[in-house]
Order: structure tokens, then C-alpha cells, then sequence
């Protein structure tokens, strides 16, 4: 088996699934407990919140865990808007944000919440022009994705936070799902960011958000006030204490994994763009190294990803969150790419357990299915 759809979910690390394990068998005590099983279990679970502060060099009050990346980017950016909404009802963001925070732009707008979707260049990048263009007075929030998780494209982080550094408002808040332990990012000058625990070999819900205290949330899931008062419920100690362990896994030799992910992209790229009607979308020059998204001509997208698949061959129609409702791109959409192009992306997305035997067979594969198809067109 190949499987290149690690934007979608990663395989979780092996030693993650044994602490998982661990805790949950022999700490499955109510972490808010008081008697001393519970009590031993939330000094496991207070660990795990310093062990991923270090790891993220901030505060561990700063740290919230979460469900996942959905309910981290939910809680920032709703979070956000409705506490500071007597300061201001303007938000800007992208054109190419993941539905959990597109679809909660347009929930705000509803409430009555101006929102200013930025365009994208080609590369599929916002430009710090149009950004000092639509900040107003009553802006108060910034939420842009630091990778796209259907091309790759990195965005300009650190100039926006630059830019905003000597502003109190707004707030900049970063969906970080798909470059966390995959291409680094500055802190100081973010205050919000959003990291799942399933994009990174953790399990799946599992999240992180992490917010400085300066900023202030309204909290979206009211109970035994858990996580500061922002996140109530019983906490997932065993998920946490496996996330905190997927993280540091995940960062080690960090440049020597992310120089080796990065020729196993170009190898890739290189092949693809050899190959007669196929068009790459990702630009190597400007996107993350693990995130590839192309297109080939008169293909669509699902009849190749389960032509792949009986090869098995697993990739994506881009968003695994959209792609089952066969919709256009909306990424590709605004970076220019044509209807049918859009339609028919695949996404390859890899982790640093991927090999170039692996890039190469993935290749050849598709060599074969796109040269039987157009046997079959003609």
C-alpha cells in the first residue's frame, strides 16, 4: 500500500498509540476528581500541557486542548468575534480557508459580522497590499491559514504580523493544521494558532489551541469549566498525553526530514510535470514541502483517485473534507484555475515516512491509468 493522503489523516505514530494506551488503561480516573486517582491523572494531563508549551517555546496557560483543528479554529475565531464585538464587527480572511472557518465567516455574518475575504494570487498567496488596503478602525480579527491544505501555499505569516505589531486590534489568528511539524513558524507575533493531533501522527480528536493571554475568548462548549473556563467537558487525558508524545516525535531532526520531504515533492513535481496533460497547480517556490495538487486534462478527479486506488494507490480529490460532495475547488477557483481543472484536482499529500520507491511506483501507476484512459476517450 501507498499512501500519500496524509492531509487528510496521518498514521499515528507507534509510540503515541502505546502511551495512548498506557493512560487510558492504568489512568482512566476522572481528571477533576478529587480523591488522589483523579488528582494523579491531572498531573498527567498538566504534563502533557508544559511538555507541548516547551515544545512551542510559550506559556502552558496558553495552551488549550481541544478536539481537534475544527473546534480550535471554531473556538478562536468565534471566540474572538464575540467577545471584543463592542470594539468592532470586521474580520478579514481568505479566499482559501478550510470550511472550519469559511463556514464559521459566513455563521458570523449572519450574526451580523462584516467579513473581507482576500484574494490570492496564482501561487495561491495573499498579498500584504490588499491586506493594508482592508483593515478598518473596527477590524478585529485576522484568521489566515499559515499552509493550504489543498496546494501546499504557504502564506506571508511573519509580514503580516509585522504589520499588525503596533496595532492593539486586531487580533491574528492562524490556522496552523497543515504546516505544524512541517514548515516553521514564529510565535511572537501570532495570537491564536490551531494544530490537530491526527494531521501529525497523534489520534484523531485531538487538538491544540494555543492563545496568548492577552486575548480573550468567549467560550463555545459551557460545562464544568475545563481548560480555563473555554473548553468544558472531561478531558481526553489519554489522547492529550499521546498528542504531546506525536509532537515531539514529530519535531525531531526537524531540518533533516524536512530536506529529505522536500526532494521526495520535487522528485514528484519534476515527474508530473513531464507527463503529457497533466497541469501542476502547487508552486514549489511558494508552498509547503508535503502538499502536491494537479490536474489532468479531460480526467476527473474521483475517477482517478479510485483508479489509484485499486492500485492501491491512495490519494485525494483535494479537501478530504469536501471531496465526497464532488464540488469545485474553492482554492484553485480563486487562484484563477478553470471550472473543469478545478473539478478534476488531485491532492498528494506525504508524511516523513514516504519513499522515493513510493514516489516512483505512485508514477508509474499513473503513467499506466492516464495512458488506458485515453485509450479508452479515443
Amino acid at each position: 500500500m501507498i499512501y500519500f493522503d496524509n492531509s487528510a489523516t496521518t498514521k499515528p505514530h507507534a509510540a503515541a498509540l502505546e502511551t495512548y494506551t498506557k493512560v487510558a488503561t492504568h489512568y482512566f480516573a476522572n481528571p477533576s476528581s478529587l480523591h488522589k486517582f483523579g488528582q494523579k491523572v491531572r498531573d498527567l494531563h498538566e504534563e502533557a500541557r508544559k511538555q507541548v508549551a516547551a515544545l512551542m517555546s510559550v506559556r502552558s496557560e496558553d495552551i488549550i486542548f481541544t478536539s481537534g483543528g475544527t473546534e480550535s479554529n471554531n473556538l478562536a475565531i468565534k471566540g474572538i468575534a464575540r467577545a471584543y464585538q463592542n470594539r468592532g464587527k470586521h474580520i478579514l480572511t481568505s479566499k482559501i480557508e478550510h470550511p472550519s472557518v469559511s463556514n464559521v465567516m459566513k455563521e458570523l455574518e449572519e450574526e451580523g459580522f462584516q467579513v473581507t475575504y482576500l484574494p490570492v494570487t496564482k501561487s495561491g498567496q495573499v498579498r500584504i497590499d490588499d491586506i493594508k488596503e482592508a483593515l478598518r478602525e473596527d477590524t478585529i480579527l485576522i484568521s489566515i491559514m499559515h499552509v493550504n491544505n489543498e496546494v501546499g501555499s504557504i502564506q506571508p505569516i511573519a509580514e503580516i504580523g509585522e504589520l499588525l505589531k503596533e496595532r492593539e486590534l486586531p487580533f491574528f489568528h492562524v490556522d496552523n493544521v497543515q504546516g505544524f511539524a512541517k514548515k516553521e513558524l514564529v510565535l511572537s507575533q501570532i495570537d491564536a494558532m490551531s494544530i490537530s493531533g491526527h494531521k501529525l501522527h497523534g489520534l484523531r480528536g485531538t487538538g491544540i489551541l494555543y492563545k496568548k493571554s492577552t486575548v480573550k475568548l468567549h467560550p463555545e462548549i459551557l460545562g464544568g469549566g475545563q481548560e480555563f473556563g473555554l473548553r468544558s467537558g472531561t478531558e481526553n487525558t489519554a489522547g492529550i498525553v499521546a498528542l504531546a508524545k506525536a509532537m515531539r516525535l514529530s519535531l525531531e531532526d526537524f531540518e533533516k526530514k524536512s530536506s529529505e520531504l522536500t526532494a521526495l515533492r520535487d522528485y514528484l513535481l519534476e515527474q508530473l510535470e513531464k507527463l503529457d496533460g497533466v497541469t501542476v497547480h502547487t508552486d514549489a517556490l511558494h508552498s509547503a514541502p508535503h502538499i502536491i495538487c494537479f490536474s489532468a486534462k479531460n480526467h476527473r478527479g474521483e475517477v482517478l483517485v479510485h483508479a489509484l486506488e485499486e492500485k492501491e494507490v491512495f490519494v485525494s480529490t483535494t479537501s478530504a473534507c469536501s471531496s465526497r460532495a464532488k464540488l469545485e475547488s474553492s482554492t484553485l477557483h480563486a487562484m484563477g484555475v478553470s471550472g473543469n481543472q478545478a473539478t478534476g484536482a488531485i491532492r498528494v499529500s506525504l508524511s516523513y515516512d514516504n519513499t522515493k520507491a513510493e514516489a516512483e511506483q505512485f508514477i508509474y501507476f499513473l503513467k499506466e491509468i492516464l495512458q488506458k484512459i485515453n485509450e479508452v476517450v479515443k
